[in-house]
């Protein structure tokens, strides 16, 4: 069945790049083939996971490269695929027909596609390919308004930062390629020689940490908020942001094979999980809410690869790709109909757009991890495997899983709470506009799907689970330790939200440390935006200077060497070829005169040639 596998990275790459190359006289029907190209690509997704393919074409030399659909990635296709198919049946309501459709589904779908191939790949040299793909498209995505300067740099340092994490997994490469032909293939990591396979997952970490805005890369994810909502809203749950954490759980046989990447990746995980989201709590903008949250949840998923949970971290992938991407799309709607992303600005908009209140309160209900929504379950069984390597990180993992329900708590409050009368409370809640179906299908559909996920909570279930993802006989949370980590969040959310609506939790939004992104953009600007681009404009001028004057310096040389040659050499050869041919002319023109037609002449002609020959003859004898 492998053309259900061809037809799941094909579908929406084919469809995307005809609708980016169309451009404009694309932008009337964008959006329907868009919204099919996905809903094809979820059904190839669907009979992939079932049937299992594969595919391989040769690299180099005894080195292939191929697509698989294993249990980990029939998680993942369809977690993709799913998210994809709703963001952009939601997008083309929100993408009005002035905003060149056509270019905007075309990199949405080429997106899609390139994070369809990074969580098929097996091999090296394809997920590199496919990583390229997708920085490139998040960077056109990200500046999608690129007539807005402020939107072009946010996309520009985005990029430059992710792009100095991906050099990480160059690194891997080369190693893996000097450790053996065969180490190439991601399963084939783990068997390297030590110093090589180390060299390898070192690559491997930096670019999954620098691609999942882990620390100290987080601050990236700040400026990904200048693209359009529905950019948003995929970039952060299921696709580019999350590939570096699924990266990090598909090479966990590798991860455990060192000594060290465990550790490393558990504390990098849990700082993230806790800074980050005391960065969610302090942001007074819903989106950079949202943003930080997204590096918070996703440090479990690196958590999980660190201690080897792989159940945990896929739960925990996929359902906070359903919440994740619920919440932005809520915040979308609000942003259409506010024009203001900013908490204060937002009171009670939950109350007037009620079905996106009730997604909203959802998708932060679960990102908070309250029983029974899924994410509670996935941070509980991390937090089970993190526990074997010690107290100390297992307590700030439940530390930040507290600061989660806080955050959550902090934005349900203000969406929730009502509007003061000169604000306009006084209109009748419930009373904008009935959403349309592409809006509210997609909100419903991601709601089912966080609420869904929590029956994998069930022991028969969970095994199921485990077993789909080969993950079986890892560490269980206990049902004591699950409840405490649920009443933990249930009293944490409760607090938060009563201390919000009293007003007793704005002061802490002023807080320039955590309010800006600790800092880390300062720091990232300096050490590595700033130098990168000076070094690019120093190119640039080095081109422009010498490379580019000493092309055109040698193209006038062969001009004046070619008008030399044609002035002085030419000339001479004209005038040979001229003589030539006058010389034939004359001596065609005698040939032509004993041409005359009379036979008497020709009788006498023959007679003086016979006499010459005779003459001729006698002479020589």
């Amino acid at each position: 069945m492998t053309a259900s596998l061809w037809a799941l990275v094909g579908l929406p790459a084919m469809v995307g790049a005809v609708l980016l190359v169309s451009g404009r006289r694309a932008d009337p029907v964008a959006a329907p083939c868009a919204v099919a190209a996905a809903g094809l690509a979820l059904a190839a997704a669907g009979v992939a996971a079932v049937s299992r393919p594969s595919v391989s074409v040769p690299m180099l030399a005894g080195i292939p490269a191929g697509l698989a659909v294993d249990g980990l990635s029939a998680v993942a296709v369809l977690t993709v695929a799913a998210v994809a198919t709703a963001v952009l049946l939601f997008a083309s309501a929100e993408m009005g027909a002035d905003q060149a459709r056509g270019r905007f589904f075309g990199l949405m779908l080429l997106f899609t596609a390139a994070m369809l191939v990074t969580v098929t790949a097996t091999d090296l040299f394809t997920l590199l390919a496919a990583w390229e793909v997708m920085g490139a498209l998040s960077y056109a995505l990200i500046g999608y308004w690129w007539g807005e300067a402020s939107r072009v740099r946010s996309a520009t340092l985005a990029f430059v930062t992710t792009r100095a994490g991906d050099l990480g997994l160059y690194l891997a490469a080369g190693a893996a390629l000097a450790g053996g032909a065969g180490a190439l293939q991601l399963s084939g990591l783990a068997a390297l020689d030590g110093g090589w396979r180390d060299a390898a997952v070192a690559g491997v970490v930096v670019a999954a940490l620098g691609k999942s805005a882990q620390l100290p890369f987080s601050f990236w994810l700040s400026h990904a908020m200048a693209g359009p909502t529905p950019v948003s809203a995929l970039l952060h749950s299921a696709t580019m942001v999350a590939a570096g954490g699924y990266l990090l759980v598909r090479i966990e046989p590798a991860l455990a094979a060192t000594a060290w990447a465990g550790p490393v990746l558990v504390w990098a995980g849990a700082a993230t999980a806790l800074l980050l989201g005391a960065v969610a709590f302090h942001q007074s903008d819903l989106k950079q809410l949202l943003a930080a949250s997204t590096c918070s949840q996703l440090g479990f998923v690196v958590m999980a690869a660190g201690a080897g949970s792989v159940g945990g971290g896929m739960l925990q992938f996929t359902a906070h790709a359903a919440a994740k991407s619920l919440l932005f799309l809520c915040a979308g709607v609000w942003l259409a109909a506010r024009g203001t992303q900013e908490l204060d600005g937002l009171r009670g908009a939950a109350r007037r757009r009620p079905l996106a209140g009730a997604a909203f309160t959802v998708g932060a209900l679960a990102v908070a991890g309250l029983p029974p929504l899924p994410l509670w379950t996935a941070k509980d069984e991390v937090l089970a495997a993190v526990l074997h390597l010690g107290p100390a990180p297992y307590a700030v993992g439940l530390a930040a899983s507290a600061v989660g329900a806080a955050y959550a708590a902090r934005a349900l409050a203000a969406v929730w709470s009502p509007v003061p009368a000169e604000e306009g409370g006084a209109s009748p809640e419930g009373s904008e506009q009935r959403p349309p179906p592409s809006e509210a299908l997609p909100l419903a559909a991601l709601a089912a799907a966080t609420v869904g996920l929590g029956v994998l909570v069930l022991p028969a279930a969970a095994r199921w689970w485990r077993a789909l993802l080969g993950a079986a006989g890892g560490p269980q949370p206990p049902a004591w330790e699950m409840a405490v980590s649920g009443l933990l969040a249930a009293v944490v959310l409760a607090a938060t939200w009563w201390m919000c609506a009293r007003g007793r939790a704005e002061a802490a939004s002023g807080r320039r440390w955590a309010g800006g992104w600790l800092g880390l953009e300062t720091a990232a600007d300096t050490l590595v935006v700033r130098p990168v681009a000076a070094l690019a404009q120093a190119l640039a001028a080095f081109d422009d200077r010498v490379l580019a004057r000493g092309v055109r310096a040698c193209a006038d040389g062969v001009t004046r060497t070619a008008d030399l040659a044609r002035s002085r050499g030419e000339t001479g050869a004209d005038e040979a070829v001229r003589a030539v041919a006058s010389g034939a002319r004359t001596l065609a023109a005698w040939a032509l005169r004993p041409q005359t037609g009379l036979l008497h002449q020709y009788y006498v002609q023959a007679v003086v040639a016979l006499v010459v020959l005779a003459a001729v003859v006698v002479l020589m004898r």
